[in-house]
């Protein structure tokens, strides 16, 4: 055996010294020593070293493993082939073209992940589709509000309350008479999410699966708005809005997991972000079902918070007949089942079988990760939300999804989503002139989301969050600023064109990382509460942005709100570029190793090897600047050796 000499605080387990492999290829339990040795890498990967756990294991034996583990598993005897050829692929990816055992289709189907990444059943797309369909609900859920804000608080008579800071013709859902209370009926979704559903998401993703959650989400997204549209008092709105916020919460944190699960992992950036796609697509249904009611007199603020319930019906109809999560139902012991769900999610039975067995080892050995760590990997709901803080791996994606989804907020977008229509018509232009201009707004967001389905999983989250971020500052803080302009006509054209520049910036970057990059950074044990900690971070965010807003446009009036908002696309830039690790390309499993690299190594390379290249590289313009990889992937290597042979 070669020995692999490394210090205390980084000991990371040699290839060669691969204990004694049974059932998964991870085989017994390590001896003590060697438990302690995977903790401390996968509690602090000093290396940035993403392991294959399958590595270095031989072939007779490998394949060994892999009969047993069928057998233990209770899993079909025809399928064994399968498992057995897809461990092999599992061990080298890179080397799959001298494997004796694949046959010439065999080597195709693997050779057309590359060369046709979008080739997929239809059932994965089925599944995509329906999760668009979840996401399109919030995003016109959202909408609807921003078009009633202009009718409902006269309809329902908020009242008056001291400290106005507008004069007797102004705008009634702006000024600070009754802008606490606009704010709260707005707010009152994500203040639920924040409080309520993106928790009890956990246990009902515990017990009903993926689909059965969704499922519940989308019979609230059914009935609430039907509530909302008869609502008589502002209390009556309020209430029905809280429950309009359970259906959403159960679906933000839900979709995402479902599709991230569901997704290969060269195009799982790709599919997963189809919920902020689709969610500015929502939001365009929603502007355009807001300007075909918005002539139709006293009723319209009504039928503007009721046709959101038209998205739902088809995801109500349509969410059983999706393949379940295979992860799920490993999770849950059910391999056959989680067999027959990869068999319909890939092309063929060989990568079903390849995904099955590699999955099910970097759940062994995140398992392992877990228990040498002295935790219980079936503990409680409240114990996992602390573990979110107290495990380094967990901690340091509970960071990271934080900041993502903070940033989502602080960037701004938000003051137009919720507020588009009232922010308009403080430029000069009618009621139903700034619905008009809201319309393009959702059309701005819906298009330029679309290139971020290409770029996602090629130029990875984290460089389309370094781009953007930038951007969104000028254009945000220029739109600001046109509002100091004198000539009307000039001022509102100057205003839209700004926002809508601001718009295409955030859609193909901010607009749809966070909720993709929360639903992939956990690991198995912990995606459920992770997940509902991101998105309650996200809505905790929401709910004060849209509480606060109407005061802020009050008091600050417009100029002084983008400014500050601004301001505050800086603060996430710098955040993010020191906390945020990429994820592409990498399986679910395999960012266990990402998030082990400590925070102040991660850290210190951006600050002291990227930012020093970057500057080298596109300010002196030295094109022979090199940037050191941080990581070391054993997949990435073009051949692993003769271990396996």
């Amino acid at each position: 055996m070669t020995e692999k000499v490394v210090s205390n605080d980084q000991a990371v387990l040699s290839h060669d010294e691969v204990p004694t492999k049974t059932e998964t290829g991870l085989g017994e339990k390590f001896p003590a020593t060697q438990k302690q040795d995977i903790a401390r890498q996968l509690a602090e990967n000093a290396e940035g070293e993403i392991r294959n756990p399958l590595k270095g294991i031989p072939r007779e034996q490998l394949l060994d493993d892999v009969a047993r583990f069928r057998v233990e598993k209770g899993l079909p005897e025809d399928i064994l082939p399968y498992l057995q050829k897809g461990a092999l692929v599992a061990q080298n990816p890179a080397g799959f073209e001298r494997l004796e055992e694949l046959d010439a289709a065999d080597k195709e189907a693997i050779r057309n992940e590359v060369l046709h990444r979008w080739r997929h059943p239809w059932a994965l797309y089925y599944t995509i589709f329906l999760n668009s369909i979840a996401a399109a609900i919030q995003g016109w859920d959202q909408t609807a509000s921003n078009g009633a804000n202009l009718a409902f608080p006269d309809a329902l008579g908020i009242p008056d309350g001291a400290g106005s800071a507008c004069g007797p013709d102004a705008n009634v859902g702006l000024c600070a008479k009754n802008s606490w209370i606009v704010g709260l009926v707005n707010s009152m979704p994500y203040i639920t999410i924040c409080i309520f559903s993106g928790w009890v998401s956990d246990p009902l993703n515990h017990y009903l699966g993926r689909r059965g959650t969704i499922w519940i989400g989308a019979i609230f997204s059914v009935l609430a708005p039907f509530g909302m549209a008869l609502s008589q008092t502002w209390g009556q709105l309020a209430a029905c809005r809280m429950l309009l916020g359970i259906g959403m919460g159960l679906k933000e944190v839900t979709v995402p997991v479902f599709s991230a699960e569901n997704s290969p992992t060269n195009i799982r950036g790709g599919l997963v972000m189809s919920w902020q796609l689709w969610t500015a697509f929502g939001i365009f249904l929603g502007t355009c079902a807001n300007l075909a009611v918005g002539k139709v007199g006293d009723i319209g603020w009504r039928l503007q918070f009721g046709s959101a319930f038209i998205p739902a019906v088809p995801l109500v109809l349509g969410t059983w007949f999706c393949p379940e999560s295979p992860r799920w139902y490993l999770k849950k012991g059910k391999f056959e089942k989680a067999w027959k769900s990869l068999v319909r999610l890939r092309n063929t039975k060989l990568q079903a079988g390849r995904d099955l067995y590699y999955i099910h080892a970097l759940l062994v050995e995140e398992e392992r990760m877990v228990e040498a760590a002295g935790l219980n990997v079936n503990s409680s709901m409240f114990t996992r939300f602390f573990e979110l803080f107290t495990i380094p791996r967990v901690r340091r994606a509970t960071w990271a999804s934080g900041v993502v989804m903070i940033a989502q907020q602080m960037c701004g977008i938000n003051i137009i989503s919720f507020y588009s229509s009232s922010i308009f018509e403080q430029s000069g232009v009618s009621s139903y002139t700034a619905l008009w201009a809201s319309f393009g707004f959702g059309l701005i967001n819906f298009l330029f989301a679309w290139p971020a389905v290409f770029t996602m999983d090629t130029w990875g989250r984290r460089t389309l969050l370094l781009f953007t971020f930038p951007n969104m500052f000028w254009s945000l803080l220029t739109a600001g600023l046109c509002y100091l302009i004198t000539d009307k006509n000039a001022r509102i054209a100057a205003v839209a064109t700004f926002v809508y520049i601001f718009a295409a910036f955030y859609s193909p970057g901010e607009g749809p990382v966070p909720f993709m990059y929360s639903a992939e950074v956990f690991p198995l044990s912990h995606r459920e509460i992770g997940m509902s900690w991101a998105v309650a971070t996200n809505n905790f965010w929401a709910s004060v942005l849209s509480l606060t807003l109407p005061r802020m446009l009050a008091v600050m009036q417009p100029v002084g709100v983008f400014g500050f908002y601004a301001g505050l696309n800086l603060v996430a830039l710098a955040m993010i570029y020191v906390c945020v690790p990429e994820t592409k390309q990498k399986s679910l499993e395999e960012l266990d190793y990402v998030f082990a690299v400590p925070y102040r190594k991660f850290a210190k390379h951006q600050l002291g090897t990227v930012l020093p290249w970057w500057f080298k590289r596109w300010i002196l313009w030295q094109r022979t600047a090199k940037c050191p990889d941080l990581y070391h992937n054993d997949n990435d290597a073009s051949d692993q050796g003769e271990n396996s042979a």
